[in-house]
């Protein structure tokens, strides 16, 4: 990083500049060095190298650009201490200029704040990516280097996995109560010679019975909510492809809380009714 982010020494008037190869016409010249600091998981400490990064290149005597590119959860305005008028939201709605979003940092750089809750550009439409690169283009030949501060790579999925994880657990809850109270008639099915894997098949059923009113709840659930969205011109991803993710996901979570939910069913034996 020593030689690469070093001020570059001028020509003299007499030394002959290398060739270099020519531009393309429909790409603007970015001189600039852009840095992504980025990670698949939120929290980790993205924002505070990105700050940390731009102080001290620019004590280095670089021109340094950060560049919010977490567009749905954004805090370098927090970690800078700044209060911006202007941010990317204004200039991607068409309320203010770009150079109008670019104020100076405690630290002697330059940023560019993207402005918390910015929900409808969290999702990286084409529009959104192509409105975000003119950005880059337009500023990165005024600068020695451009870091992005990104967003969290995997925030959603993350989210999915600990939501399917606690929506099973408290099922197999559910399921584990309701076996539970039924755990002398389980016992008198295994001792009028019904086997395991009938029994079992039973607590199955009852999965798919749970995962069926889990969907009819999102649907009635989900309904007025985008009905609420689309009152308030707010834009909400929900394709048929999400939809069906979504029941695939609550069926996985019914299916999950009846292998822990066997358990207690596999448990109960004939004795019991001697008790």
């Amino acid at each position: 990083m020593t030689d690469a982010l070093s001020p570059q020494p001028t020509p003299s008037a007499g030394a002959t500049a290398p060739a270099t190869a020519p531009t393309p016409a429909a790409a603007a010249p970015v001189d600039a060095r852009i840095i992504a600091v980025t990670s698949g998981k939120g929290g980790v400490g993205k924002t505070f190298v990105s700050a940390n990064l731009a102080a001290a290149l620019t004590r280095r005597g670089l021109r340094v650009l950060v560049l919010d590119a977490d567009l749905g959860l954004a805090n370098l305005d927090v970690v800078l201490n700044l209060h911006p008028k202007t941010t990317l939201h204004d200039v991607f709605t068409g309320k203010a200029q770009l150079e109008d979003a670019v104020i100076k940092a405690p630290g002697g750089f330059s940023v560019v704040l993207a402005g918390s809750g910015m929900v409808e550009y969290s999702r990286l439409t084409p529009e959104v990516r192509n409105e975000f690169f003119n950005v880059i283009q337009t500023l990165a030949p005024q600068y020695d280097v451009v870091l992005l501060d990104t967003g969290a790579g995997i925030a959603v999925l993350f989210m999915a996995i600990i939501v399917s994880l606690v929506g099973a657990v408290v099922t197999s809850q559910s399921l584990a109560g309701t076996i539970a109270a039924s755990r002398r008639e389980y016992a008198a099915l295994s001792a009028l010679g019904v086997g395991r894997w009938p029994l079992t098949r039973v607590v199955l059923e009852q999965s798919v019975w749970i995962g069926g009113v889990g969907l009819m709840l999102a649907a009635l659930l989900s309904a007025p909510l985008l009905a609420l969205a689309a009152s308030h011109d707010v834009p909400v991803a929900m394709s048929l492809p999400v939809a069906a993710g979504c029941g695939l996901l609550i069926f996985a979570m019914a299916m999950l809380a009846s292998l822990a939910a066997v358990r207690t069913m596999l448990g109960t034996a004939p004795a019991m009714l001697l008790r």
